[in-house]
């Protein structure tokens, strides 16, 4: 049979495992369980030979994120980039537009960046099966077999087999997050959660779209239309997405369509979408308390602390989830990890940058941390990646001092360019335009301490710039 074309949602902004997970920096880039990021292991997982090369569709913001962390792990991918965040109905429209680029006949499967699946061998297997059945003309969706009565999730109640696909069944019904008591009875009754994965032909949806949400799919086919080539990016073009209403596939397409079916997907998923999941998915001691980072638990049970960056201890107390970063701290019970998401609503409601920023902001060429700030001064982190090159640029208001502790960085002075090492320094004055380079094979390291009366990161004009941010 023809391979899948793996098509990769990676746009979520993670809002319920705050305060590890940002907008600035979502779930699916983060190891929340692993040496891996979500993102990382799903993309490994559709590296068998039964894919084709994948398709990444992304927020534009999180290009470089995506380059960064197929590179570590030795892939490539093409990459689509939606200007304007929509859900998943038009994402799965423009999906099925970009494999009607390839032939009405490709068999897409659409794939969550920020989910987990620890049987990977089990969902090639599932997906090569769901194939055959998308071949005939169903969209065909994973069902996750429940293992106890959750409330965060919708579920998904089969009917009949289909005579022409083995292990397949007819979606009887699409089903709502329940309450607890509902739940227990769509586990009694053989319920499946629903993953949200899908296969389908693409010409298949494109009729759905069609038929049942036309808006979406004449969006979808304009987005994809006008779009344009930026750097080894294909960028959707804004105005036309921006007409694609915001809904999820589910309500636009599936819950209307007769060609939707499902199969069992004993794959060992996970949508890591709670603090509380990671407590679930994580290695315990005999009192039931993890440790992922830098912690001591003592006189405590059924407790996790998950600090990467900085000692947290915890003493006497009973499920409980302790999230500890640079800037903040979430401490939660256990039962209330759903909470998450409306605690980071309040913090936007409030104006707290903790809510979207990390304090270390990551950039093409690598990131930088702010480490002090005064009312006019602020200390600065700066790694650039090896052949990372920032912008050349000038600032109105401040000085900059760079003392290099690590590499060699090449830097340019208005038509000065000179190499600064380990141990030694330079000094940048206001209004000068200036770059900074690693030609290095290691990491370049160095401290930043700005001066002056005005320290935004609005104070800047880029002159040229290899990532097309002039």
């Amino acid at each position: 049979m023809c391979k899948i074309l793996p098509i990769v949602m990676c746009g979520g902004s993670g809002t319920r495992m705050w305060p590890e997970s940002r907008e600035s920096l979502p779930k699916q880039f983060i190891p929340l369980l692993d040496t891996l990021s979500t993102f990382q292991t799903t993309m490994l997982s559709l590296a068998a030979p039964q894919f084709e090369r994948p398709i990444i569709l992304t927020n534009v913001e999180y290009r470089f994120l995506v380059v960064e962390q197929l590179a570590r792990i030795g892939m490539e991918a093409e990459i689509v980039l939606e200007p304007v965040r929509r859900d998943s109905a038009a994402a799965v429209a423009v999906a099925a537009e970009l494999a009607l680029l390839r032939g009405p006949q490709t068999i897409v499967g659409v794939f969550a960046a920020d989910h987990m699946v620890r049987k990977p061998e089990a969902l090639v297997a599932l997906c090569v099966e769901g194939a055959a059945a998308a071949a005939e003309g169903y969209i065909v969706t994973l069902g996750i077999q429940p293992d106890y009565p959750a409330t965060g999730y919708g579920y998904i109640q089969p009917g009949e087999a289909v005579a022409s696909a083995p292990g397949v069944r007819r979606v009887q019904a699409f089903i709502e997050k329940p309450v607890e008591e509902k739940a227990r009875v769509h586990l009694a009754e053989g319920y499946l959660w629903n993953s949200g994965n899908i296969l389908f032909r693409a010409d298949v949806m494109k009729e759905e779209l069609l038929a049942y949400h036309p808006q979406i799919a004449a969006a979808a086919a304009k987005t994809v239309a006008a779009s344009t080539l930026d750097l080894q990016f294909r960028v959707l073009d804004e105005a036309a997405l921006a007409g694609a209403p915001r809904t999820s596939i589910d309500y636009a397409v599936m819950e209307h369509t007769r060609r939707a079916v499902v199969m069992r997907a004993d794959i060992g998923w996970s949508d890591v979408g709670a603090w509380s999941t990671v407590m679930d998915l994580s290695t315990r001691d005999e009192s039931g308390n993890c440790i992922l980072g830098d912690g001591i638990i003592m006189d405590a049970n059924n407790v996790l602390v998950r600090s990467p960056e900085r000692l947290t201890a915890v003493i006497g107390v009973s499920d409980v989830i302790v999230v500890a970063t640079q800037d903040a701290t979430l401490v939660l019970s256990a039962s209330q990890a759903d909470k998450v998401k409306d605690l980071v609503a309040e913090l936007k409601a409030r104006g707290r940058k903790e809510a979207i920023e990390h304090k270390r902001v990551y950039r093409p060429w690598g990131y930088y941390q702010s480490m002090d700030m005064g009312s006019r001064y602020q200390v600065k982190r700066i790694v650039v990646r090896p052949n990372g090159r920032l912008s050349s640029q000038k600032h109105f208001h401040r000085a900059e001092h760079w003392v290099v502790v690590r590499g060699t960085a090449e830097v340019t002075i208005n038509d000065e360019v000179r190499a600064v090492h380990e141990n030694e320094s330079v000094f940048l004055p206001i209004g000068s335009v200036h770059r900074l380079a690693n030609p290095g094979k290691i990491d370049l390291e160095l401290i930043e301490v700005q001066t002056g009366s005005y320290l935004g990161e609005d104070d800047i004009v880029r002159f040229d710039d290899v990532y097309n941010r002039a």
